[in-house]
């Protein structure tokens, strides 16, 4: 039992070395937790995402017969992916090094306070537009529908609480934000006294970030909250640097589960889908979200996805949106499945963007790859045996655990071994590529599992509503790094829910703003 012990702490250590040599940081949060299980390229099935076509559509062998039918569309066969220039001669490749600096723009005071560091995003200018807009909004409202004797003008003041309510609801879950103020097992008496429930029910009721809809520009579609979202994105660049590594992927945004089975089926009725997708580019050092890219499910504006719905440009054009601000810079690129393509590679290349994906036959375009590589041959393959092609310095990478899982990359040299390290199962041989992207994502999904605990609760029906308070959910975990990483942390350690407090009384300006235990 000891040896076992030994031997798993050994493995482990091992990882952490290997890690450590591809740029992968400890968990900056010192918290680190299990493994997700939503990874796909974790998928250990041979029903995975990456599964090879023939063993998806039915057919059988064929790996290496040329056949057009057999492969996914755009596929080259054998004799044309010669000609293109595809090879199994293999060759070093070498990503120059990085010519950016990594980590915050700024350094911030040691008595920084949770609030000074949420306010590197949502300063008080970004709040005073906000009360301006929604006393704008309020005024219009009522000549349009007559007088509301309740209403008064909101202040600054009263805006910086009322964040500060809904912002309480991503530490202490409740049913519904006005539950604060009730006798139930939700309330929290601790800040309900600090306004009415009246006077909250009539800021929500008017809040707005643009009054009125623009007589011409793009995002038609999400003009009420898009003055926002330039402000928030240039704040993000301008306060924290990411490190070479990064990916691009969307954030666990869906319905809390505890909810879900919790609540009357009026209720769940009464939610709407999502109307709303939201993709990031997230630093896999430390989780800080970079850049943010909105756009809606439907609409006829230019914000749109109808035109693009289920199609490979769709993600292709959300990757050169979210990549827009880091080319020539040398940075690594970690892509799902539906991002994953020759094309899009070939273009970041031009840039001096270095990028590796994981593919799948289903999801991604394979336009301009082998079919020899994306299909089984007749012979069975044995775990942590792979194969790869190159064209130039890009290579296509077949690699089998359980299942065939394909890579595109030029980031990593297609010559060197890396280790997948398993508890159970040991030492897996493989490409360093397929190790890489491995040891990456997988922080992520740990840090997008924990922190996605940590969202706002509170779900308006608005559209734009929605995306405001996923972008201040965003906004808040990004200043908790920033704090992690900051001397105002060796001052007081304050975990991920004691920040979100202390941040919840600043904004209501209570006179004890130490977290409660």
């Amino acid at each position: 039992m000891a040896e076992c012990g030994r031997k798993a702490l050994s493995l482990l250590e091992a990882a952490r070395s290997r890690y450590e040599s591809l740029q992968i940081s400890d968990d900056v949060f010192g918290e680190s937790g299990d493994d997700s299980s939503d990874n796909p390229f974790y998928s250990t099935s041979g029903d995975s995402d990456s599964d090879n076509y023939i063993a998806e559509t039915g057919g059988a062998g064929g790996g290496n017969n040329g056949s057009t039918g057999a492969g996914p569309p755009g596929c080259l066969s054998r004799s044309q992916a010669e000609e293109e220039g595809w090879t199994e001669s293999l060759q070093d490749v070498t990503v120059p090094p990085y010519k950016d600096t990594y980590g915050p723009a700024q350094k911030m005071p040691a008595n920084a306070t949770a609030l000074d560091f949420f306010q590197l995003f949502v300063p008080d200018n970004c709040i005073q537009n906000m009360v301006t807009q929604t006393n704008m909004y309020a005024k219009k409202f009522q000549e349009r529908f007559g007088s509301d004797e309740g209403w008064r003008p909101v202040t600054a003041q009263e805006m910086k609480a009322f964040l500060g309510f809904v912002t309480s609801t991503s530490v202490h879950r409740c049913e519904s934000v006005l539950s604060i103020w009730s006798s139930g097992f939700f309330s929290n008496r601790s800040i309900a006294l600090k306004m009415s429930q009246a006077r909250f029910e009539k800021i929500l009721k008017y809040f707005h970030i643009v009054a009125f809809r623009p007589s011409q520009g793009s995002n038609q579609g999400l003009y009420k909250i898009q003055p926002f979202l330039d402000s928030l994105q240039q704040s993000f660049s301008c306060t924290f640097r990411p490190s070479q590594t990064q990916v691009l992927h969307e954030p666990l945004i869906d319905e809390d589960p505890v909810f879900i089975t919790t609540c009357t089926e009026r209720e769940l009725r009464k939610r709407k889908k999502r109307k709303f997708s939201l993709w990031v580019r997230q630093c896999t050092s430390t989780g800080f979200i970079c850049q943010i890219s909105v756009h809606l499910k439907e609409g006829q504006g230019t914000d749109g996805l109808a035109t693009l719905k289920n199609k490979p440009q769709l993600h292709s054009l959300v990757a050169k949106q979210l990549c827009q601000n880091i080319s020539g810079k040398n940075s690594i690129i970690f892509t799902g499945p539906s991002i994953t393509s020759l094309s899009l590679f070939t273009e970041f290349s031009k840039q001096d963007i270095f990028c590796c994906g994981l593919l799948s036959t289903r999801k991604s375009d394979c336009t301009g790859l082998p079919q020899s590589m994306l299909v089984c041959g007749s012979t069975p393959a044995q775990r942590g045996q792979s194969r790869v092609m190159m064209k130039g310095s890009m290579s296509l990478i077949s690699w089998y655990n359980k299942g065939h899982f394909r890579f595109l990359t030029n980031a990593y040299p297609p010559t060197k071994q890396g280790l997948i390290i398993k508890r159970k199962s040991g030492e897996i041989p493989c490409p360093l590529a397929v190790e890489a992207f491995a040891a990456h994502l997988s922080y992520i999904c740990k840090y997008d599992d924990k922190y996605s605990k940590y969202f706002i609760f509170h779900k308006p029906n608005k559209t734009w509503q929605q995306v405001f308070w996923l972008s201040i959910s965003i906004a808040i975990n990004n200043a908790y790094i920033l704090y992690k990483m900051s001397d105002s942390y060796t001052v007081k350690r304050y975990s991920r829910a004691q920040f979100g407090e202390r941040l919840v009384r600043e904004l209501l300006d209570l006179d004890d703003c130490s977290p409660t235990q």
